[in-house]
């Protein structure tokens, strides 16, 4: 059973479909919760994405998922490389589960008592997707042996 609905996050809800559905998203709604599904098609990788509403909060959460776990012997190598990726990212952050290797980037706003607007949610949404699909192929050659961390952030940052 869904939390009790704050109007102001049913509102937050609402907006946050029309926007997705309007800017071509097509977002599939996950069950009663204040949660959807989508796909973003990048230069590097098709990622799974979620945006979320939680009402007890007022906060927005948008994650878009890595399409490949990485390998359990590969983890630490990769997490070194997403927090050499994470210093001095301005919106937004890397995460990566170490149980099973899901990688993801996690954006999101707090609009407790405030009203979610389209340009707010664009603005979480597009860096997340962005950000990721610009790592990915670093990503996945620390995760696959063929860079070290410091090689791969240095060719994605020029650095």
């Amino acid at each position: 059973m869904p939390e009790e609905l704050r109007p102001n996050a049913l509102a937050a809800f609402q907006t946050m479909m029309a926007f997705l559905e309007e800017d071509g998203w097509h977002p599939q709604r996950i069950e009663d919760d204040l949660i959807c599904r989508m796909n973003f098609n990048g230069n590097h990788a098709r990622l799974v994405c979620f945006a979320q509403v939680r009402s007890d909060l007022e906060q927005f959460f948008f994650y878009a998922v890595a399409p490949v776990k990485i390998p359990e012997a590969a983890r630490p190598a990769a997490a070194e490389f997403l927090t050499r990726a994470n210093y001095g990212l301005r919106i937004g952050n890397f995460e990566l589960d170490f149980g099973d290797g899901e990688v993801r980037y996690k954006s999101a706003l707090d609009f407790e008592g405030e009203t979610l607007t389209p340009v707010w949610i664009k603005n979480a949404i597009y860096p997340a997707v962005n950000t990721l699909d610009r790592y990915m192929p670093g990503l996945l050659a620390v995760a696959y042996g063929s860079k070290s961390p410091a090689q791969a952030i240095e060719e994605i940052e020029g650095k």
